[in-house]
């Protein structure tokens, strides 16, 4: 039995009550008009024309081919759709993993990440450096191999730590993988909000065995739209994952999969725009912290709009964060919602979030709080 998401119970109490969502882990969304907008003469002759009926169990024919579009190596029969990332994280988990496989998972991650290979596997963690600036080892992920190594799962912009790898210690990992006959399962949902650095290649333009997740509701802030993707360029493990399929969503929203289409269409623009929200936010942040250096330790995130900065004060993390949104009405993530079975994640730490507009007046409010208390 899978343990409570501590995540979600926790946002299912505060992200809808709270007045200011300061740890949303989505880029700004934009009106459905807006992004109807968008779209160019097919993807409105389909929005206008669509029936409500069921669709195909992989996804939209089109939009199979839209996303392919986003990689070097994929064709659209290479990937597979679903509600959501949520969904393709846990139906590839369960069809890659059985009893006696291994997997190692890099820490701190999404919780799903971790708690679901350990229901149905042995699962090793590997910690990012947090004294390091969050980086890679390499080094400390291929001690952790096995003979029975079966998967590694990594989550790059890693959320909540917004950390990316240089690309020569990516490409070891792909590598060592390969080299071992090892699945590298490469969450990217946040690829493409990198601000000063190219975005990673993606795992599965670099290995023939490697699978890509991605999803409509992070780098383009499209969560309503629950759709999620996996590509792979190994057929056989496609056809598995869809028998899996059949046993949840069965196949995913038709009007979801038409805005969808229409979004990635114009996917340049969505990055872009959202690139510059989260460039404009950085500065009100940076501000923010820097009046308050005895308190906090703070860096942007180096890719996606997330980061994990340290709270210093005596009253510690979980403290801060609940008497926050309890008496200000601010919400954010504190370290115990990361905490994992597998590594030490630091204890100190809180996910915030700089890819809504306009957070000026949630930071103007968090700074009266933290003035007269």
């Amino acid at each position: 039995m899978l343990p409570d998401f501590k995540l979600e119970t926790y946002f299912s109490r505060w992200e809808f009550s709270a007045r200011y969502h300061l740890t949303a882990s989505d880029a700004q969304t934009l009106p459905m008009a807006d992004l109807l907008e968008l779209a160019d003469d097919d993807g409105r002759r389909r929005w206008e024309a669509l029936e409500l009926g069921y669709t195909e169990t992989r996804g939209l024919p089109a939009l199979r081919e839209e996303i392919a579009a986003t990689y070097e190596q994929v064709a659209a029969e290479d990937v597979l759709c679903f509600a959501g990332a949520e969904e393709a994280i846990y139906l590839a988990m369960r069809v890659l993993l059985g009893p006696g496989d291994h997997a190692v998972v890099l820490t701190p991650n999404y919780q799903a990440a971790e708690t679901i290979p350990l229901s149905v596997a042995e699962v090793t963690g590997v910690a990012l450096r947090s004294e390091d600036d969050w980086a890679l080892d390499v080094d400390a992920i291929e001690a952790a191999l096995r003979p029975t190594t079966r998967l590694v799962s990594v989550n790059f912009p890693n959320n909540p730590t917004g950390a990316v790898p240089d690309p020569a210690t990516w490409l070891r990992l792909v590598r060592l993988c390969d080299e071992r006959g090892i699945i590298l399962f490469s969450d990217e949902v946040y690829r493409g909000l990198e601000l000063d650095r190219p975005s990673l290649p993606q795992a599965v333009d670099l290995s023939p065995a490697a699978v890509s997740l991605n999803v409509m509701s992070k780098a383009y802030g499209l969560p309503g739209l629950r759709i999620g993707w996996i590509a792979c360029r190994d057929p056989a493990l496609l056809d598995r994952l869809e028998r899996a399929k059949h046993y949840t969503s069965i196949c995913n929203s038709g009007p979801s999969e038409i805005l969808a289409l229409i979004a990635l269409r114009a996917r340049d623009h969505l990055l872009e725009r959202n690139r510059r929200i989260v460039a404009a936010n950085v500065p009100s942040f940076d501000a923010f912290f820097g009046r308050f250096p005895e308190l906090f330790e703070w860096k942007p995130p180096q890719g996606g709009c997330v980061c994990f900065p340290r709270y210093l004060g005596a009253d510690g993390v979980e403290a801060m964060c609940a008497n926050l949104v309890t008496e200000a009405g601010v919400l954010l993530l504190p370290a115990s919602i990361y905490r994992s079975d597998l590594t030490q994640v630091p204890a100190d730490r809180f996910r915030i979030g700089v890819g809504r507009q306009g957070p000026e007046e949630a930071l103007a409010v968090w700074t009266q709080w933290l003035t007269v208390r």
